[in-house]
């Protein structure tokens, strides 16, 4: 007979543990402890196995068939549900440590290896964590989307620092490469964010714009000419 959610609440720990099946190979399996636990038993290739689905209460009965029902669903197209769930959580587990900022601190310790300045390490330390890192750094580097980027860039670039934009941008490009070559991600997403900035503001120097003062100039760039010419000339043998 399957069970009722009222059967699930009532159950409460014996001398020793118990099962209370409710179909389909799910049971609540009841310890001593009063602690009750939803297990699935199965057969895959001729073995008998087992698949947990998490404790009641805070897996519902309706949650545990529904997870039921997904196994016998993976079981019918030829998928261990065990093997399944346990690669998930792999990937899981793998997707959650492979953040860019994880991936951004490999880069850096590489190029430190490698010789680079004390000055670059540190400008681009500074690009990655401080500037990308509140909105970057904790993200699965495999995930984040030319968007995500963009609206970092641009909230820079609105600040004024179009320079600043524009080499973080290059460098977050970089750190992408370094998790594509080390298969963590599938592509650059940079690549697809060429001209999305404004080019950066360029500084002119000052000019002489008088002609009084440029002939002047002249005239001095002239004299000093002249006195090392000379000076070459008269200037005795060693």
């Amino acid at each position: 007979m399957p069970l009722t959610d009222t059967a699930c609440r009532a159950a409460k720990g014996r001398e020793s543990e118990y099962k209370l099946s409710d179909g389909g190979g799910l049971y609540l399996l009841v310890k001593p402890s009063g602690a009750r636990l939803w297990n699935q038993a199965y057969r895959f290739s001729g073995k008998q196995k087992k698949l947990s689905h998490g404790a009641y209460p805070s897996v519902p009965l309706v949650e545990a068939r529904r997870l039921r029902d997904e196994a016998k669903k993976l079981l019918a197209s030829g998928v261990d549900p065990g093997a399944n769930k346990k690669a998930a959580k792999l990937t899981a587990v793998i997707s959650a440590t492979n953040t860019f900022g994880g991936v951004a601190e490999e880069y850096l310790q590489r190029i430190e290896d490698e010789g680079a300045a004390a000055s670059t390490v540190a400008k681009n330390r500074w690009l990655l964590v401080d500037l990308a890192g509140p909105d970057l750094g904790a993200r699965p580097i495999a995930d984040i989307t030319p968007a995500e980027i963009l609206a970092l860039l641009q909230r820079i670039e609105r600040s004024g620092r179009r320079e600043t934009a524009r080499r973080l941008r290059s460098l977050i490009g970089t750190v992408f490469r370094h998790a594509v070559a080390t298969l963590r991600a599938k592509d650059d997403p940079t690549l697809l964010l060429r001209g999305a900035l404004m080019a950066p503001k360029v500084q002119h120097q000052a000019a002489i714009t008088d002609e009084k003062h440029l002939g002047a100039l002249l005239v001095a760039i002239d004299a000093m000419t002249a006195g090392r010419r000379s000076g070459a000339l008269f200037s005795s043998p060693r």
